[in-house]
């Protein structure tokens, strides 16, 4: 794919993996659509900091994907402002603890909605637009959709219906569009921060021994997105070897 002139829409895109991804296409070329739902500061001056560098060049969209008028606007707001989409990131993500005897149906349709639910209607929209690319679809996973995290089983499981969604997919978009998901492992902190005791298991139990870094996740996302012409209903973990153990 020719990055001139093309356009990536990011959910969350706001800050973290997904302000990481725009900065990193944008570097190539690419258009951005950002996507934001809280983040309103870090994604103004990220849309005024790419738009600075090249007129144009982002457009903005905040949204609360939980409600599907604000989610269901956001493609045809892309293709009236550019007249095309050619690659749709499905970054954004909720990410919170149920422990069995405290999940609620809120908890579910949180992470539900954030993690399986807006990317698979956010991809049914984009599909035909996506089609006259031959353009491709990137969904960020994690490994944890694979194998299951202690006191976060809602998650996991919103995690492994993106994976299924992003092989389903691939199947009912080909030969037209590519569909592929990157599982992270260790990349960023949490926000809300982490015990260095928790932060040393971790590095420990990660093969590689260290930390990722957003530049993985990037450096993997433009590979699907460039280079990977045959591939297609894939699962790159980017986790230094951690699902081996």
């Amino acid at each position: 794919m020719h990055s001139e002139s093309a356009v990536v829409f990011i959910t969350g895109a706001g800050k973290r993996v997904g302000a990481a991804l725009a900065r990193d296409l944008h570097r190539r070329g690419y258009a951005i659509a950002v996507h934001y739902r809280n983040a309103k500061p870090e994604a103004e001056a990220l849309a005024a900091e790419l738009n600075t560098a090249r007129a144009d060049s982002c457009l903005l969209l905040q949204a609360d994907l939980d409600q599907p008028a604000q989610r269901d606007a956001l493609i045809p707001d892309i293709i009236a402002h550019y007249g095309r989409l050619d690659v749709l990131i499905n970054n954004a993500s909720s990410f919170l603890p149920t422990p069995i005897g405290e999940a609620t149906d809120r908890h579910w349709d949180e992470l539900f909605d954030s993690n399986a639910r807006a990317p698979f209607f956010l991809s049914q929209a984009a599909a035909p637009y996506l089609r006259e690319r031959h353009g491709c679809i990137v969904n960020i996973a994690d490994i944890f959709g694979q194998v299951p995290k202690p006191l976060h089983t809602v998650y996991c499981m919103a995690k492994a219906a993106l994976i299924m969604m992003t092989r389903s997919l691939a199947l009912e978009l080909a030969p037209d569009v590519r569909v592929n998901a990157i599982a992270p492992g260790a990349i960023l902190w949490p926000e809300t921060g982490k015990p260095d005791a928790e932060k040393d298991a971790i590095v420990k139990a990660t093969p590689l021994a260290r930390m990722g870094d957003v530049d993985d996740i990037c450096q993997t996302a433009v590979w699907l997105i460039e280079q990977a012409a045959f591939t297609t209903g894939q699962v790159i973990a980017v986790d230094g070897g951690r699902l081996l153990r």
